[in-house]
């Protein structure tokens, strides 16, 4: 079986796993007693807090260590709306955020909050203006995700921060960084950002861990209380083997980005490339986009009928987001695009990582083909 879902999980690195096994036996203190075990735990947290904030180009008070990016999200939407809220009760995102993001939204939105969701355009692409346009005196935040989780579409960060800080400086700007460390570099000066996700498993660390940039001078409110772990913004005993494994995993990834490039971005190319000499398949990635995201459709098929045929021929591929692979409704992302329904029920998803080559990609191109000419049998056979 060859796997395609790394955007969904990636296959942690050997160093990470080495990492976290020799944490895990010997260094398992509470890193907040006082006796000498619990002060050596405490200091692999601050190191790799350090290491972290060195890879993120911020400073290490500034990193926050989450239970993953679904709780760093969580804490970036509801946390700033609710510490702000005497500056205002409203909240800007985009149609086609990630589920930990839309759903904070439209959670505070059930609470009283006014949100205004800003639609991407064919592309995916959302329009730096519409976002500045939507941001008023009361706007608290101002939320955009870098790479699109399903399609792979980037973000104008640089832009978009620009124009939201010109039209209000108060105004929080977060990130949801989570699919586009792995190609991109972070740039919180640039992108004038307050709050920025990040998460391990998705380049090649553990899982059960995240990471929350909140720049200096910027306070949430807590969602977790009952301790005074991480600044009092979160509270809980840390987990130090999958902290300390997820610095390994941030480093790496970050030394290793532009070779990440290197290497995807010729694979990607070949695969639109293929992907578009197939008639009875609708490609909904950008060229521009993301170097690991390649998202295509089969109108009239739904998607995971044809992620089910590639699994057979043993590709593993998936249908959309891993948090909303099990719905059976059309992607919200594609509908938001301005796709049919057909179209948007029809969607796969292959995300690439750096063990992928050209024999991988070759093999992915003929199972790829086996499988739709099999369903366009069936297909004519229903008809």
């Amino acid at each position: 079986m060859l796997y395609w879902d790394y955007a969904a999980a990636a296959p942690p690195y050997e160093e990470v796993v080495q990492t976290m096994e020799q944490i895990m036996k010997q260094h398992y203190a509470n890193p907040s007693s006082l006796h000498r075990a619990g002060t050596e735990a405490d200091r692999l947290i601050k190191r790799s807090r350090e290491v972290c904030a060195a890879a993120l180009g911020v400073k290490p008070q500034e990193i926050l260590f989450t239970s993953g990016a679904t709780e760093s999200n969580n804490l970036a939407v509801k946390g700033a709306a609710l510490q702000y809220q005497s500056r205002g009760r409203h909240i800007v995102t985009t149609e086609i955020e990630h589920p930990s993001v839309y759903e904070s939204c439209l959670q505070l939105q059930n609470m009283g909050w006014e949100v205004t969701f800003v639609a991407p355009d064919s592309s995916g692409m959302v329009e730096p203006s519409r976002i500045a346009a939507a941001v008023r005196r009361d706007t608290v935040l101002v939320s955009v995700m870098h790479v699109n989780n399903e399609v792979g579409t980037v973000q104008p960060l640089l832009e978009i921060g620009r124009l939201v800080k010109a039209a209000n400086h108060r105004t929080l700007f977060h990130v949801d960084g989570v699919q586009g460390y792995s190609g991109f570099e972070p740039r919180m000066g640039e992108w004038q950002a307050d709050l920025y996700s990040l998460s391990p498993h998705k380049i090649r660390g553990p899982r059960g861990v995240g990471l929350l940039y909140v720049r200096e001078g910027v306070t949430l409110f807590p969602l977790l209380t009952g301790g005074s772990q991480e600044n009092g913004l979160r509270a809980g005993t840390e987990n130090v083997p999958a902290v300390v494994a997820s610095a390994k995993a941030v480093r790496m990834c970050g030394e290793r980005r532009d070779q990440f490039n290197h290497v995807m971005i010729p694979l990607r190319n070949r695969l639109l490339k293929f992907v578009a000499g197939i008639p009875e398949l609708k490609i909904n990635s950008r060229e521009d986009g993301a170097p690991h995201i390649v998202h295509f459709s089969y109108p009239g098929m739904k998607g995971e009928v044809l992620a089910r045929k590639l699994e057979e021929l043993g590709m593993v591929v998936s249908t959309r987001s891993a948090c909303s692979s099990r719905l059976a409704e059309p992607s919200r992302i594609l509908l938001s695009m301005g796709r049919d329904v057909s179209t948007a029920l029809g969607g796969i998803r292959i995300s690439l990582g750096d063990s992928h080559t050209e024999a991988d990609i070759a093999l992915l191109e003929q199972a790829l083909l086996k499988a739709v000419q099999a369903l366009k049998i069936v297909e004519g056979g229903m008809r």
